[in-house]
């Protein structure tokens, strides 16, 4: 008797999901090699251009608002000529704008220095929002793992960038350019491969192309009435304030830990530009889990439970001593695994509270949320650690999470499960 053998278990995604996710990746690990360009390195020109350190949350802030500008003109796009030619517009003027970063560093400008961290949000709103590309590619029960599996990706690039910081202003110093400036013409390179991939993409994947206007129900024009109606239902609320606050704490620590490694507790460049690559592990490394959690426990559980990091890591940034580089280490890695929940939680719920013809436009609407907290927490984080040192940033992260995830778990709490995470589209 021939023993039964157990048939053979399906993989999660299908072949051409498999494909699609497989080019998003490409491009989203190429460019987010020029990520740490606005952050690390854009806190440290800030600072050294301005001659201030209250000025170091300035780029960055400035940058959040770039990227939530050109992520309202990339989602308005998207239905019209399709996602990869959406996000590859945003990458070319990322890298236009990191050029004349460069520029500024060369002449010592620090309003050039402005303008150019403003169009290098271009590319950081291109970055970010292929996490919805690759989860309104694929069927709505893997949807949450579509999305982790980007934002992994994502970690390959964004973990490389801050270690460049070193050997990138080694090589900018042959190059009679400005130490800091390395980075930047690391994202010149980085964005202008990334554009490449999509529009390569877009040859061979269908979701990609142009075709993708009447998926989106881009052949009709959405009114705005229809698009205020859409995002004031609980959960699309819910999930844009989810993706807002995540940013808003973890932005405004980030602004100015750079600085504070450097200038006050005392470290080489190489050891902060690794402190921010594990950092940036905690943000993107985590995607498949948190995504596999949103498709098997909710978003909203997962959103939950990095407002719950957010806030251990703000007490605990109270109690350590914040001149160790160990210290530091560890409270960064948490904080970036909270926005990661946070990130991956509120952007699943958003995509499958959404309907097809509303979403890219809601998408748009995610990454302005995230980039108007960013913007405000960045400078004024500069300002309260003047004021009050490192600390008292850490409490107020901690205040603020508390806060928003009670609101949240109140607000959702009587809400039926969410169909959408199993069995179809959810308005």
């Amino acid at each position: 008797m021939v023993a039964e053998t157990a048939p053979a278990r399906a993989p999660v995604f299908g072949r051409h999901e498999r494909t699609t996710l497989a080019f998003l990746g490409l491009a989203t690990a190429v460019g987010a090699t020029g990520l740490a360009a606005g952050g690390t390195a854009g806190a440290l020109l800030g600072a050294d251009l301005a001659g201030s350190d209250a000025a170091a949350g300035v780029p960055l802030g400035l940058l959040v608002i770039g990227s939530a500008a050109s992520a309202v003109l990339i989602s308005v796009l998207t239905p019209r000529l399709g996602r990869a030619q959406s996000l590859t517009l945003g990458y070319l003027v990322g890298a236009a704008g990191a050029t004349v970063v460069v520029a500024a560093a060369v002449n010592e400008s620090f309003a050039l220095l402005l303008l150019g961290s403003v169009l290098v949000g271009a590319a950081n709103a291109a970055i970010f929002l292929t996490r919805y590309a690759a989860a309104d590619a694929v069927r709505a029960e893997v949807r949450g793992r579509a999305l982790g599996t980007v934002f992994f990706a994502t970690a390959l690039g964004a973990i490389a960038s801050p270690l460049l910081l070193g050997p990138s202003g080694d090589l900018a110093k042959v190059a009679s350019l400005p130490r800091l400036s390395g980075l930047y013409v690391v994202a010149v390179v980085a964005f202008l491969l990334a554009g490449l991939t999509l529009v390569v993409a877009s040859t061979r994947v269908r979701e990609l192309g142009p075709s993708t206007a009447g998926a989106a129900g881009g052949e009709a024009r959405l009114g705005l009435h229809e698009l205020l109606a859409g995002l004031q239902a609980t959960r699309a609320r819910a999930s844009l304030i989810i993706l807002g606050t995540s940013n808003l704490v973890m932005v405004g620590v980030m602004a100015v830990a750079p600085v504070h490694l450097t200038e006050h507790a005392h470290h080489r460049l190489e050891f902060v530009g690794a402190v921010i690559s594990l950092h940036v592990a905690g943000m993107f490394a985590p995607s498949p889990i948190s995504g596999w959690l949103a498709d098997r426990v909710g978003p909203i559980a997962v959103a939950v439970a990095g407002f719950g990091l957010l806030v251990a890591t703000g007490l605990a940034g109270t109690l350590v001593d914040l001149e160790s580089g160990f210290a530091v280490t560890l409270l960064l890695v948490v904080l970036g695994v909270g926005w990661n929940f946070g990130i991956v939680g509120g952007s699943t719920l958003l995509s499958a509270s959404t309907n097809p013809r509303l979403r890219p436009y809601a998408e748009g609407i995610g990454e302005v949320a995230m980039g108007v907290a960013a913007g405000i927490g960045a400078p004024l984080a500069g300002v309260l650690v003047a004021g009050g040192g490192f600390a008292s940033l850490w409490i107020a992260g901690a205040v603020v999470a508390t806060v928003v995830g009670a609101y949240t778990i109140r607000s959702v709490q009587r809400l039926q499960p969410l169909p959408a995470a199993r069995k179809g589209e959810s308005a």
